[in-house]
């Protein structure tokens, strides 16, 4: 590059210091408070575009074969167009740097035999001239970030430290939005197969933990509970007879010095095999206590009225309902007996403010314990 570009370029940017820090500052912090990654993507590129006074941005990132890049954000006008679109690594500029790793400035793309000119067909947009970094997470390439067009004056060194500066952000972004929902797709089908285990566990349990769940989180939202309360809920109606499939297995059992595995064990075995999983964390009091009945009459601990958390009160009154589903009971005569024993037992063993609550429910939607 020639010294008089890089003269010009440090120059420009002895003014951009604070702006730069507050940018980056910014975009740190919301690595940690959102999960939107086109958000977060988006964000870097505007970025981008602002602090090195250019028209327009991409992020490509890799293919799963690793072969490729795509388009996943790209500003600009016909930006929408190219995220249609992938470039063989190795081919074109973003390609090149993909390949090479090292970030590559073109002050003029016409006279660059590297230059991939179909994308400027494809979104109308002209490129005159680019910057393009790597980016990278521990020596793996994630992608490729381009700036398009500098308004005044070359591309210069201290773009590309600035703009690396800003990729390695979007890296990091990239990479742990990837982990979280592998993380997520993975929890996602270990819970529906503990709930495929669970219906296996006891005669005519097909189906309990989903509508238990259901159920037990409309209950909850009736009588107003928080987010994170409701997502416990949800968690205990789908895991809360857990136990059942350790009177199977005699090491769970005697782990809890139990020597014949009874109907009341279930809730602390099934609180033994969830301990220490950090997500389901809140459920664990919900299902301890989820046949504790409000007159204190229940069990494993005896509790008794308020003293019982609420998702186990709530539990207490699911379970009730799923009874009288597994005895045979169909249709109207379910719902109707599930109303009348819900208020029936309002005040001795169910909470009178979750009997009313699961009652009025069943009223007026049946549909939410289909």
């Amino acid at each position: 590059m020639m010294a008089d570009e890089i003269k010009n370029g440090s120059s420009a940017r002895t003014g951009l210091n604070a702006s730069v820090a507050l940018d980056l500052f910014s975009i740190a912090g919301s690595l940690n408070s959102t999960l939107d990654l086109d958000f977060l993507l988006q964000k870097i590129g505007l970025a981008a575009e602002r602090l090195l006074d250019s028209e327009a941005s991409s992020i490509m990132l890799v293919t799963d074969d690793k072969r490729s890049l795509y388009f996943r954000v790209a500003s600009g006008s016909g930006g929408g167009a190219l995220k249609k679109m992938t470039l063989p690594i190795g081919k074109g500029i973003a390609g090149w740097v993909a390949q090479n790793r090292k970030p590559e400035v073109v002050n003029d793309t016409r006279s660059d035999p590297r230059f991939a000119g179909h994308f400027d067909k494809a979104s109308g947009f002209i490129t005159r001239s680019l910057l393009a970094v790597p980016m990278l997470f521990h020596g793996e390439l994630v992608g490729v970030a381009e700036v398009l067009n500098k308004r005044q004056g070359p591309y210069s060194l201290d773009d590309i430290g600035l703009f690396s500066s800003l990729a390695n952000l979007a890296s990091v972004a990239i990479t742990n939005t990837k982990i979280i929902q592998e993380q997520k797709n993975f929890f996602s089908h270990v819970l529906e197969l503990l709930t495929a285990t669970i219906e296996t566990a006891k005669p005519n349990m097909e189906g309990h933990p989903p509508r238990a769940a259901r159920l037990a989180c409309a209950i909850g939202q009736a009588l107003g509970v928080d987010e994170y309360e409701y997502r416990m809920l949800y968690y205990a109606g789908a895991l809360h007879d857990i136990g059942y499939v350790a009177f199977k297995n005699p090491r769970l059992v005697r782990d809890l010095g139990i020597l014949t595995p009874a109907e009341e064990h279930h809730p602390l075995l099934s609180e033994k095999m969830l301990s220490g999983i950090t997500i389901v964390e809140g459920a664990l009091p919900m299902i301890l206590h989820h046949h504790e009945n409000f007159d204190g009459s229940g069990y494993p601990g005896k509790l008794k009225g308020e003293a019982i958390p609420l998702g186990g009160r709530i539990l207490c009154a699911v379970e009730a309902l799923e009874d009288l589903r597994m005895a045979g009971l169909k249709d109207e005569e379910l719902f109707r007996r599930a109303v009348a024993e819900m208020r029936a037992g309002a005040g001795t063993r169910f909470d009178p403010q979750v009997a009313e609550a699961a009652a009025s429910l069943l009223e007026s939607d049946p549909s939410i314990w289909g």
